[in-house]
């Protein structure tokens, strides 16, 4: 596919939604044109470093494409379109390869998106399933940020952990709302759907943590060590994004801590109402306990029992409850059981 210099990448992958996009750049003219995938190799000769996109989706015509390309090795195709969606990092002599796993909305709950990112001395190779939501976002900035910032080839690095961290925003933005509601869901009355969407958040919160730790580490590493595929004037740039993936990583701590502490503070809660019943009842029990039992002995079919033959055994059964009664409630009132 071929195309006119100031046709952009995302314009570019809108047409026909082909299997791959390349993007020349020149970093001396600020020029980045979209070029065939046919053209990639002479512009790399001629100096250019080139961006190509390549969309997974369509499996066997991309196992053969990067076959012909030549730039990464076929373990590494087939881990792209076999293995788990996690973050990782792995050095070649020829390349860096970076696994990011993105995150999309689904619902209540998200998706993880992988992009394999090839990263060479004259070409970043990206291996992508579908449309990952980061790296739209990439595709609609890149552009503007080259003209204005970039140096160098790693300015594409930071394009796309920047996008990517944006994106752990996003889940993590709309997690806190949903912790929010929670919490106002468990003042009043409280429908008993809150705990399955207090189950179901906790979890949430527990794997977008077990994606944010792996690509803590990798983006350290990227930060820290040197390479010939990273500049040293981007490293700088990729170690504050370090200190923001550990402020996301603390707040999402603290949304566990605070969806915790609501759960049980609305079970604290229940337990103090259900005790304050408990202690009605037992003054009932208390009560009615030894009535019981005096209903009980003259309830019995003995022929001898001598006070059903007095005149007043009625009247002196009720006299003695009644006792029974008073003194109980005035014991009761005195240890503060009522």
């Amino acid at each position: 596919m071929t195309s006119s210099p100031d046709q952009s990448l995302d314009a570019g992958t809108m047409v026909g939604d082909p299997l791959a996009t390349v993007v020349a750049f020149d970093f001396a003219s600020k020029q980045a044109p979209v070029i065939g995938v046919h053209e990639a190799a002479a512009a790399m000769e001629r100096g250019n470093y080139v961006w190509i996109d390549v969309d997974l989706s369509r499996a066997e015509e991309a196992r053969a494409l990067l076959a012909g390309l030549g730039l990464c090795s076929a373990e590494i195709v087939e881990d792209a379109l076999t293995r788990d969606d996690a973050t990782q990092l792995a050095r070649y002599d020829d390349y860096l390869h970076v696994v990011l796993a993105g995150c999309r909305l689904n619902g209540k709950a998200f998706d993880l998106e992988r992009v394999d990112a090839i990263f060479g001395e004259r070409y970043l190779l990206t291996l992508r399933r579908g449309q990952p939501a980061f790296m739209k976002e990439v595709r609609r900035h890149y552009r503007n940020d080259f003209v204005r910032f970039a140096t160098t080839p790693s300015f594409l690095m930071y394009e796309l952990w920047d996008h990517l961290i944006d994106d752990y925003l996003s889940v993590h933005h709309a997690f806190e709302d949903r912790v929010e509601q929670v919490q106002r869901a468990l003042v009043g009355e409280v429908d008993e759907a809150v705990f399955q969407e207090a189950s179901e958040l906790s979890s949430d919160l527990l794997q977008l943590r077990k994606v944010l730790l792996p690509a803590r580490a990798v983006l350290t590493e990227l930060s820290t060590r040197k390479s010939a595929f990273v500049s040293e004037a981007t490293q700088p740039f990729l170690g504050n994004m370090v200190g923001t993936i550990e402020r996301v990583l603390q707040d999402v701590l603290v949304d566990r801590d605070i969806l915790s502490d609501s759960l049980n503070n609305y079970m604290s809660m229940v337990a103090h109402r259900t005790n304050k019943v408990m202690g009605k009842l037992t003054v009932v029990s208390v009560i009615f306990l030894p009535l019981t039992f005096l209903c009980g002995v003259y309830g019995m079919n003995f022929e001898v029992l001598p006070e059903l033959k007095l005149e007043w055994g009625y009247y002196g059964f009720w006299a003695l409850a009644g006792v029974i009664v008073l003194g109980l409630i005035a014991f009761m009132r005195r240890i503060k059981l009522l």
